[in-house]
């Protein structure tokens, strides 16, 4: 018997007490591994944020601590996509807060429902 692993959070960390459910949020889908929830500010008709349940602080640093984690994430957040987007979607990760990153626990971003333009910054 294998006992149940505990998640890494951080006790000041939004999305961890949001995966905890200390923090309210409008759920899309989930799994062991990750949690799928509506952006409270969306940028496109469907904008769903994907996070690991465990903390790490960005995607890199999850890349290089659970690949396999993050390929459950990158999963999970296809998934979605094809529910909600018809499969034509975006999955954004920002890195830093110059990139755009205001929570520092890993979250894929999947933008879609519309056709995108592109524009860089």
């Amino acid at each position: 018997m294998t006992p149940e692993r505990s998640p890494l959070t951080a006790p000041d960390c939004l999305f961890c007490r949001l995966v905890a459910g200390d923090v309210p949020a409008t759920l899309v889908a989930s799994t062991d591994d990750a949690v799928a929830f509506r952006d409270i500010d969306p940028k496109a008709p469907v904008h769903v944020l994907v996070v690991p349940r465990d903390h790490h602080a960005d995607v890199g640093q999850l890349a290089a601590a659970d690949p396999a984690l993050l390929a459950s994430v990158v999963r999970l957040a296809h998934e979605v996509a094809e529910d909600e987007c018809d499969g034509a979607f975006r999955l954004v990760f920002n890195t830093g807060s110059e990139a755009g990153q205001s929570v520092f626990h890993v979250h894929g971003h999947v933008i879609g429902g519309t056709r995108l333009g592109w524009s860089p910054a």
